[in-house]
């Protein structure tokens, strides 16, 4: 074990932050341009192409490395401009550049760019399957999903060979990375585009979603403290990190000097002396006096509890927003949009009608009210069972004898124990008929690539925003792929009309705002014991926001917490218009057998050309939340004006 052993990577949002960094020890620092990034709300942080050039040969001078934050989604608008400045970053060498877009590890191996590449934390990578596949496209460090343990990490580390990065300070997103949408549909301006305005530091209260019964009142319920881990350098080390990641390009540079400072020091004294290492409690008081937000370890040694929940927001340092009520479908921007926009241009025939269930009940009345294909398996929501292989068989041969196609969907997350498990459950099922398989991630797709000959189907956790990144899909085996749901119309159908793929497009349906780890139960239930009251959770709550507009909480079988918007999806009016995607995906993982079957049938009358008033009034009169979602907005801000 030496200085090299391990690299303390510091942010930098300024040439002055850059300065401090580097002189108060940083091994490495990360830093943006002035677009293509995921921090541009501000227009006075990140570097212009001229200065990001002056900052590595500056940090090259004092044996620091430089990289390069490339970490939001491109839209079909941004990949021009990306391809100028891919080539720039080639001439002037920085030592890595850091990616979320499928579509920038495609065009890096078409621009024949030599510049490192690490996978950005919004890829969402928690698998080793993941990890395999990424190595083969050149990735050579993955900066792994927030909700592994060090545990978890460490036999990554092992079994890959990869280098792993790990935020060890700083703030921490209460949702999966990339698996968070709410700003992105409420203001238009999306957290995976570096424009994140922080609903989940809102003020919300608990309720029951039946009754609206309070059980737990106003505060900060999503609010994660800040990540600390000072007190556990020694755990980091032999995890076997590679990289102790600061978050903070949004500092000051008098904070980022005294974080990287204290953090240089500990490293240091540690790699010095490990047997007779302990915590220097001086350099502990000075950075624990000058936090910002209290401090957690999150999920590095298991998963966090109420005390690492800044629920007073005492210490919140800025409020970027406050919850507003969701726009109807019929609001007046919505239908002037619409009245405005072409079509998507038809590649012949009518999309097809797809339909997300849960339940086998829900599958037959899909497919008898008109759907022409079904999604089945995956994430389903308590109080409700997980598929048995017996109702995937009779499902099978029920929408075979209609005519229709069946998919199997699998997890959107998957850790390696789902890895594990999804593999088996492929090893037992080869006789089961299946028309395709739906993956929500990398390592998923690479999974079911070697264990099947189904045709694989890339689901909406993709955040397909462009037709490169499709086009990178397609070259892995990919048949299919949905859309982001934070395209707005215009931009949805630049994807459609440009991509090698097949897009489908969801179009109405009770949407995901975020996906947790994070135990709400345990949280904020009264009462709530895994032991004792593990039936609490067959009754289903919400969160209320101050707009007055309720959040649906379900649990899945994977003990992941899915927050829902307020409104559902309904394009219903407007649904000619998207006539030229490939497919239309009706999300009813929350509906009845009956709701599920009003709906298709509405869309399928829709589809056909025929009159579907008289249903769409009486549906109406049952869900009154209809919602517009995205569709509210003539584009999803991007990163470069």
């Amino acid at each position: 074990m030496n200085r090299k052993s391990v690299e303390l990577l510091a942010p930098a949002g300024t040439w002055d932050a850059l300065v401090a960094a580097v002189e108060s020890g940083a091994d490495a620092v990360y830093l943006g341009g002035k677009a293509f990034n995921m921090r541009v709300h501000n227009s006075s942080f990140n570097f212009d192409d001229a200065q990001l050039k002056s900052a590595i040969e500056f940090a090259h001078g004092h044996n620091v490395k430089i990289y390069i934050t490339l970490n939001n989604l491109i839209s079909a608008e941004e990949l021009q401009p990306l391809e100028k400045y891919l080539r720039y970053l080639d001439e002037i060498k920085p030592d890595a550049i850091l990616v979320q877009d499928l579509a920038v590890l495609n065009l890096v191996r078409k621009l024949k760019i030599k510049i490192p590449i690490h996978a950005s934390v919004m890829m969402n990578t928690h698998n080793m399957h993941a990890i395999e596949l990424l190595k083969k496209f050149g990735i050579t460090r993955v900066v792994v999903g927030r909700e592994l343990t060090l545990s978890e990490v460490s036999l990554i580390k092992e079994r890959t060979g990869i280098e792993v990065e790990y935020f060890m300070h700083g703030d921490m997103c209460i949702a999966e990375s990339g698996q968070c949408i709410h700003s992105g549909i409420i203001f238009g301006q999306s957290s995976n585009r570096g424009r994140c305005m922080k609903p989940c530091r809102w003020n919300y209260k608990m309720i029951d979603e039946e009754t609206h019964e309070n059980l737990n009142d106003w505060s900060y319920k999503l609010a994660l403290n800040d990540m600390c881990m000072f007190r556990n350098i020694p755990d980091l080390i032999q995890a076997g990190v590679n990289s102790f990641k600061i978050e903070g390009r949004m500092r000051p540079p008098e904070f980022i000097r005294r974080l990287v400072s204290l953090y240089r020091q500990e490293i240091d004294a540690y790699i010095e002396n490990p047997a007779g290492y302990t915590v220097n409690e001086k350099r502990w008081q000075d950075l624990y006096d000058n936090r910002v937000r209290d401090y957690t370890t999150t999920f590095a040694f298991g998963a966090p509890t109420v005390k690492d929940i800044g629920l007073t927001g005492e210490r919140e340092p800025r409020i970027f927003s406050r919850a507003v009520p969701e726009v109807s479908y019929d609001d007046t921007a919505v239908k002037e949009i619409f009245a405005e926009e072409r079509p998507i241009k038809n590649s012949g025939g009518k999309p097809k009608l797809t339909v997300r269930t849960a339940t086998l009940d829900s599958a037959k009345a899909a497919i008898n009210s008109g759907a022409d294909l079904i999604y089945v398996g995956g994430e389903v929501f308590k109080p409700l069972k997980p598929w048995t292989i017996a109702e995937f068989a009779e499902a099978i041969d029920f929408v075979h004898a209609a005519g229709k196609k069946i998919i199997l969907a699998t997890p959107r997350t998957t850790k390696d124990k789902d890895c594990a498990e999804l593999a088996e459950f492929l090893s037992r099922t080869t006789d089961i008929a299946f028309d395709g398989i739906t993956v929500g991630n990398l390592g998923a797709l690479n999974l079911v690539t070697e264990k099947t000959k189904l045709p694989v189907y890339a689901d909406v956790s993709f955040s397909l925003f462009n037709p490169v990144a499709a086009e990178f899909l397609k070259s892995l085996g990919a048949v299919q792929v949905t859309a982001s749901q934070e395209l707005s119309f215009a931009q949805v159908r630049s994807v459609v009309e440009a991509s090698p793929l097949p897009i489908e497009i969801i179009i109405h349906g009770a949407i995901e705002s975020m996906i947790c780890d994070h135990n709400f139960a345990k949280l904020y239930l009264p009462n709530y014991d895994d032991f004792a009251t593990p039936d609490k959770l067959n009754r289903h709550y919400a969160l209320e926001d101050t707009a007055g507009e309720i959040h649906k909480l379900r649990v899945d079988q994977f003990n992941r917490w899915h927050i829902y918007f307020g409104r559902e999806l309904c394009m219903l009016p407007y649904v000619e218009k998207f006539f030229g995607a490939a497919a239309l995906r009706i999300e009813a993982q929350n509906y009845s057998p009956e709701v599920t079957a009003q709906v298709v049938a509405m869309y399928r009358a829709a589809i056909d050309g025929e009159d579907f008033s008289a249903a769409f009034d009486a549906y109406k009169k049952n869900t009154p939340n209809l919602g517009a979602g995205v569709y509210r907005f003539k584009q999803s801000k991007n990163s470069i004006g």
